[in-house]
């Protein structure tokens, strides 16, 4: 099908289906704001000031018992994020049983709008320690507000019409992952870093708009299924995400596939990252190498989403979408094991985030439209944020020793991590096979108590 036709069908589904184009915007508009904000925080991290990245209480602390918290910044960082997602977690849970969707999705952006009109100031100011803080909140705002985000679509779009649109979603997420760096490359040495934030603020202000476009299309779908509380909050306890994850075979699948995804991920960075200060001395090198890599994921993501993903999952359902990315990266990890060159962690990282990004994402995410309204929200909240971040936490302490035996051993774990993937992919295919292509009356009626 050529590219003619595609856009053709993209328009036909836009009529169809008038929530798509919302939907699209609003990824769009997420993303960027996100990707705005993005190279801030690596330059903040990679930053040999350690009085821009830590607190001067932190430095001192780390100093009296002998560590220089230099050499451990991404592991610093990374257990910051995840403490900082625990403590999160009963918050975000007691805004989804108390608050309705309509109070509760609006709640969330205007925080994190908030949040960039105080990091304005703090950069404005040039405050010490403003890397960490910065870091933390951009990783806890990039998981929560996307996994609001996919939660939300479940609601918008019925598991058929998921299968169709999702894949053109994600590309309009993928287009604004092109545009957000560009906009930092092209405004952040006109306007300095500080009034970064405020374009953020206003992309997310205009996902705050598609939110309140999109909210009819949710009430209208709901009330289409006999959901009796359409709109109202969801209910049940603010901890609820863990002990649905706990008691659900579909969700402890979800939660593992997602821990060993990261943990394929988290090992593929750390050890690039080493690989090329090794290849590249000139740092002007370096930053090529990277933003060739991230130019290529982006395009090959958009590629597959526009021109394969759908016709995959409506033709074949998720399974292909879940298993071949999987069997990729452990062909990719046992190759850069024998031979860890440079061009091939590129080509071995650009299919992996690419083939998440655009075949394993979509995928995880139309399931999400078959569960009841708290396993939507609250379990998956808890499996994309927490779950995430202790994968992220526990791959990015392991290649730590792993690193001080070579490339070879850690490329050589990978290949179990990414056996992991894979055999926790086979659970979800097998156990979403019993859910229905709607969630049943009996769950709608517990979401609905």
């Amino acid at each position: 099908m050529g590219a003619l036709d595609r856009l053709q069908r993209f328009q036909r589904e836009l009529g169809a289906t008038p929530a798509l184009w919302w939907a699209f915007v609003y990824f769009f508009c997420l993303l960027s704001g996100y990707y705005v904000l993005r190279p801030v925080r690596d330059a903040m991290a990679a930053s040999p000031d350690a009085d821009a990245v830590f607190p001067s209480w932190l430095i001192e602390a780390a100093s009296g018992a002998g560590v220089v918290l230099g050499d451990y910044t991404l592991q610093v960082l990374f257990s910051a994020t995840f403490v900082a997602m625990l403590l999160m977690q009963p918050v975000y849970g007691a805004l989804v049983s108390r608050f309705p969707r309509r109070i509760f999705l609006p709640a969330v952006y205007l925080f994190f709008i908030a949040c960039l009109l105080g990091f304005y100031l703090v950069f404005h100011a040039a405050m010490p320690g403003r890397g960490a803080l910065f870091f933390v909140w951009l990783a806890v705002f990039n998981l929560f507000a996307v996994s609001v985000f996919w939660s939300f679509m479940a609601d918008v779009f019925s598991n058929v019409e998921a299968k169709r649109v999702y894949g053109y979603i994600g590309a309009g997420g993928t287009i604004g992952a092109l545009l957000g760096p560009a906009l930092t490359r092209t405004l952040v040495q006109t306007v300095g870093v500080a009034n970064l934030m405020l374009v953020s603020a206003l992309l997310l202000g205009l996902c705050l708009v598609c939110i309140l476009k999109l909210r009819s299309h949710a009430l209208r779908r709901e009330r289409e299924q006999g959901v009796v509380s359409a709109g109202q909050p969801i209910g049940g306890s603010v901890l609820a995400g863990f002990g649905l994850v706990w008691r659900d075979p579909l969700l402890r699948a979800l939660s593992l596939l997602m821990f060993f995804g990261v943990g394929v991920g988290t090992l593929l960075y750390s050890e690039q990252v080493a690989i090329a200060r090794a290849a590249f001395a000139d740092p002007a090198e370096r930053a090529a190498y990277f933003s060739t890599i991230d130019l290529a994921i982006n395009v090959l993501t958009i590629l597959v989403q526009v021109f394969l993903t759908g016709r995959l999952m409506t033709r074949f359902g998720i399974a292909p979408l879940l298993l071949l990315p999987g069997l990729a990266i452990m062909l990719g990890f046992s190759l850069l094991a024998a031979s860890p060159l440079p061009v091939l962690v590129a080509l071995v990282q650009i299919v992996t985030r690419a083939s998440e990004f655009s075949l394993a994402k979509p995928a995880r995410e139309t399931i999400y439209t078959r569960v009841d309204r708290e396993s939507r929200y609250k379990a998956k909240a808890f499996i994309d944020t927490v779950v995430y971040r202790a994968g992220d936490l526990s791959f990015v302490w392991l290649h730590k020793p792993l690193a001080a035996l070579g490339s070879t051993a850690v490329f050589g774990v990978g290949v179990f991590v990414a056996a992991g993937f894979f055999l926790s992919a086979w659970r979800v295919v097998r156990a979403q096979q019993a859910l229905p292509e709607q969630p049943t009356p009996a769950a709608r009626a517990a979401s609905a108590a």
